[in-house]
């Protein structure tokens, strides 16, 4: 069995960076790099490229609003036009920034905000697909699990890597429990290793209300922005290891 980390790169500008990316870097096998609206600058991007390439990590877009004071988190009125164009800027410029470098652009994941608008609107979540298909139809989409964007990647005819988050709670319905409430965030070591064991074995996740729900993932989400990401990164990449999986890149998991 194959299975992905991913994490959200490069989320810092010029000086300043959110985590330690270089040993975050060393634990992953995707990474999903800031393009420069929510997070990133061409410099932090080039840096970024240049350590997944260092590491053997796929390079992927990670395409955000053009919020850096709200972290790409606030929603800001938009036609679904601006947030295509948006997205396809952001886009365009990770591919540069990574063919300059000679490494190909494997797969795009949605930050926060844009990514929460996208995935509660058909019409948008085609019309972004649509968009991506365009620029290069062998890009992965990264989804969650029964999305609208997992669903129009499909209809695209777009491969998707399907997510599963170690850290988060999940509700009896398989959405991510609001971080605001007691218990949606995961912090004891030994929980997070139970979640981890429990999909890993048994494609499974125990819900905030107890009950157990299938779970069809192939990659694990760290968000590099939650306090303590890197020892969360290792203990998902050795529970991984200890059950004899493979840790690989998105490219290499999908099938053609």
């Amino acid at each position: 069995m194959k299975i992905d980390i991913n994490s959200d790169m490069g989320e810092g500008f010029g000086p300043y960076s959110l985590c330690d990316d270089e040993a975050l870097m060393q634990v992953v096998s995707s990474a999903n790099i800031a393009c420069g609206f929510h997070a990133g600058d061409p410099e932090t991007m080039a840096r970024m490229v240049r350590l997944a390439k260092a590491n053997g990590v796929g390079v992927g877009a990670h395409p955000g609003l053009p919020d850096r004071l709200g972290f790409g988190r606030r929603e800001i009125p938009s036609s679904n036009d601006q947030l295509r164009q948006q997205m396809l800027y952001q886009l365009g410029a990770l591919t540069a920034v990574a063919k300059g470098e000679g490494v190909p652009v494997a797969h795009i994941s949605f930050h926060a905000a844009m990514g929460n608008m996208v995935n509660r609107d058909p019409v948008l979540a085609d019309l972004m697909m649509d968009a991506v298909r365009t620029v290069d139809p062998n890009l992965i989409v990264f989804a969650m699990p029964d999305s609208i964007i997992a669903t129009a990647a499909a209809r695209a005819r777009l491969k998707t890597l399907l997510l599963f988050l170690a850290d988060r709670a999940y509700d009896a319905d398989g959405k991510l429990v609001a971080r605001g409430l007691p218990g949606a965030v995961i912090k004891q070591e030994d929980a997070l290793r139970a979640r981890v064991r429990q999909f890993l074995l048994h494609g499974t996740v125990t819900t905030i209300d107890g009950a157990t729900r299938a779970m069809p993932a192939r990659s694990i989400l760290v968000h590099s922005d939650t306090p303590g990401s890197l020892d969360l990164a290792r203990i998902v990449r050795s529970e991984i290891e200890a059950i004899g999986a493979t840790i690989a890149p998105a490219s290499d998991i999908v099938e053609s």
